[in-house]
């Protein structure tokens, strides 16, 4: 299935107080709701070599819809609330993504 209109952010963030970013990100989600350029996927990854190495591939409509949201006010305050949280600065990967499947 060919998706080439989607776009893929990648998070790539060190913490040592997970159950705090999960919170975060949870009332975050809150403020997403109903907005049509918010995320529309969002998927969690532990580093089982490194416990402490998260990454997170958020999915959204278009490259244009991430760019909205990024420039939101409440983006802007979980950035500052996640880099808080964070034992090192988290980057960041933008991906078009070129082809997607379920199985």
């Amino acid at each position: 299935m060919s998706t080439s209109q989607k776009f893929v952010q990648i998070v790539d963030f060190e913490t040592d107080r997970i159950d705090e970013m999960r919170a975060l990100a949870e009332e975050g989600e809150r403020g997403f709701a109903g907005r049509e350029d918010a995320p529309k996927r969002r998927l969690v990854l532990r580093d089982r070599n490194r416990p402490n190495h998260y990454l997170v591939v958020v999915e959204f409509d278009s490259y244009e819809a991430a760019m909205r949201n990024s420039e939101s006010e409440e983006t802007g305050k979980f950035a500052e609330g996640m880099a808080a949280l964070c034992t090192r600065q988290p980057s960041f990967t933008d991906c078009d993504v070129v082809d997607a499947a379920e199985f």
